[in-house]
């Protein structure tokens, strides 16, 4: 783990992602691809609870017992980790598939509530929240800067947003191969952003850093497209862009951010 600064990693290769927008050539939208693979994100949830559980603690101790938001919930990971630290947790997804998985994997977590809704376009009646958080979903949201300004409306002031996805190197070029290579692997992807930006979408809500943590993970390739149910032309397409090296080098940036008093 590594705090405040964004490792210098570079890949070796040369509306929510609006998951209901068509794949290119395809009758297939990004919803459908989610649904498909909808049994891999559930497997790797439960791999990664216990450590993310441990993480969440970390970050957001001393819990503020009260409403906590799951942005892009997908299955809900994040909100069960959420679950002991306050007194309600909503998670929002829009595909009613992981919804339904969410609801089975927390069924002896009553403070949990699943919502079908959009990230980028929170329902009004939703009310506010002392942390709204997602999990590795911006780089899924074609428009990134709507979910971060849904995450801090929601928010009460003094409140607290916890943003946590890859992060794509400084320098342009290798941040376009990042790119590039994961939407051959993985069609719903849209950008992953690199730490200025991630910045910059927070400054421009009034979002104010209180911590930033970043985890540098080494991937082998074939385990990488295994997890994601990946078909042989994606995969085929992967590994024309895949390091020469076998694995793939990813930052996970972790940001926690406070919404100042009125």
């Amino acid at each position: 783990m590594c705090d405040g600064t964004v490792p210098d990693v570079r890949r070796h290769a040369a509306s929510q992602h609006p998951r209901g927008a068509a794949r290119r050539g395809t009758g297939v939208t990004d919803r459908d691809v989610v649904r498909e693979r909808a049994s891999q994100l559930v497997e790797l949830q439960e791999q990664r609870a216990s450590a993310l559980a441990e993480r969440v603690r970390h970050l957001v101790a001393p819990a503020a017992e009260g409403r906590a938001l799951d942005g892009g919930a997908g299955a809900g990971a994040l909100a069960i980790a959420l679950a002991p630290l306050f007194r309600e947790v909503v998670a929002v997804d829009l595909v009613p598939e992981l919804l339904a998985e969410g609801r089975r994997l927390a069924a002896g977590v009553p403070n949990v509530q699943f919502v079908e809704g959009d990230l980028t376009d929170l329902p009004d009646d939703i009310g506010s929240f002392d942390l709204s958080a997602c999990l590795r979903v911006l780089h899924h949201v074609r428009r990134p800067e709507l979910a971060v300004a849904e995450l801090a409306r929601v928010t009460r002031p003094g409140g607290r947003v916890l943003v946590a996805d890859d992060v794509a190197p400084s320098d342009p070029l290798a941040a376009l191969e990042l790119n590039r290579w994961e939407r051959a692997r993985d069609p719903s992807h849209a950008r992953t952003l690199a730490d200025v930006d991630l910045r910059g979408l927070f400054d421009a809500n009034g979002l104010v850093l209180v911590r930033a943590e970043f985890d540098t993970e080494e991937r082998p390739v074939d385990r990488y497209l295994d997890r994601t149910g990946c078909t042989d032309v994606e995969r085929d397409a992967a590994y024309a862009l895949a390091s020469t090296s076998g694995a793939q080098t990813v930052v996970v940036g972790w940001y926690l951010l406070m919404k100042p008093q009125l």
